[in-house]
């Protein structure tokens, strides 16, 4: 593969430039400078700017630019629903923006499988994912800039963005397969330990430290986790979407009935249906590890 051909045409897709990584050209001084920052962030180090790597640089990027600017913009015009194929279905939950609000955000078209006019998609699955990013607007930007979407975003204060009609088939899960039978939603969670000193100074607080969670039989390092705010937040999108959809109060559990760490094949192929883990549905995926989904539903059934 030609490397400097794959980078040029990476930085017009997803929107870098050689100097992010200090050179000026499409050559062979910036794959290697590519390279090493990919070692020191701990990336697999073949010198292509992909995905991954674009990620991790932009959120870097973006905590130099923003760290003690955050500010928040005009204030969005609230709803009560959340939308699928036109339909309207309660959400019980104070911060709850569409994307038709002019501070909402939209998934791009061409980035998910349109269903519009036709009946009703039906949707066997919820996929929880983690972003990566420092909030939900970088998020939007990232999977804009990558072609791909996502039904729901849950930002830092727990407001949650709904960027399309569920009647289309978002793509966030990875194969046509599991976009076509779910829906998912981005919960903002920049991840590595070294961000939470931007959401400390940028007035959103520590986040917790999760250092006890396995995914496919591996033991993660310390890794940032979600405010209890967002939890809270992911739980009232849960309810809205099993009433919505009729999703049951379900997720794929170990032999302790607690939830699985792991991938699970009938997850990935369609047969399951519920809520689950980005990781269930692939080995490549840790998103959500520690997530608690069996106790996450107790909750929910409790309240009911």
């Amino acid at each position: 593969m030609d490397k400097n051909f794959y980078n040029e045409a990476s930085a017009k897709k997803l929107g870098w430039e050689p100097h992010w990584f200090g050179e000026k050209y499409f050559d062979d001084k910036l794959t290697r400078a590519i390279k090493k920052w990919q070692r020191i962030h701990n990336i697999s180090a073949d010198g292509c700017c992909g995905p991954m790597t674009y990620r991790r640089l932009w959120t870097e990027r973006q905590e130099r630019k923003i760290v003690g600017e955050y500010c928040e913009d005009s204030p969005p015009s609230y709803s009560n629903s959340i939308v699928y194929n036109g339909e309207f279905y309660p959400i019980k939950w104070d911060k709850f923006v569409h994307w038709s609000d002019p501070t909402g955000l939209k998934a791009k078209p061409g980035h998910y499988y349109d269903y519009s006019g036709r009946p009703r998609r039906p949707v066997r699955y919820f996929v929880n994912h983690w972003d990566v990013c420092l909030n939900s607007k970088s998020c939007q930007k990232i999977l804009d800039g990558r072609g791909i979407s996502v039904h729901f975003l849950i930002d830092n204060d727990g407001t949650i963005y709904q960027t399309m009609d569920m009647q289309h088939a978002a793509w966030h899960a990875g194969t046509e397969r599991t976009n076509r039978a779910s829906v998912g939603v981005e919960i903002t969670n920049a991840y590595y330990p070294k961000y939470q000193d931007w959401y400390d100074k940028n007035g959103f607080g520590e986040r917790p430290i999760v250092d006890d969670a396995w995914v496919h039989g591996e033991k993660l390092e310390p890794f940032l986790g979600f405010y209890p705010e967002q939890i809270e937040a992911a739980k009232a999108l849960w309810k809205a979407i099993n009433i919505a959809t009729g999703i049951p109060y379900e997720t794929p559990t170990s032999q302790f009935n607690k939830t699985s760490t792991k991938y699970e094949q009938e997850v990935a192929y369609g047969s399951f249906t519920g809520f689950v883990s980005h990781y269930h549905i692939s080995k490549r995926k840790i998103d959500c590890a520690g997530l608690d989904i069996v106790s996450m539903l107790d909750d929910i059934k409790d309240e009911e």
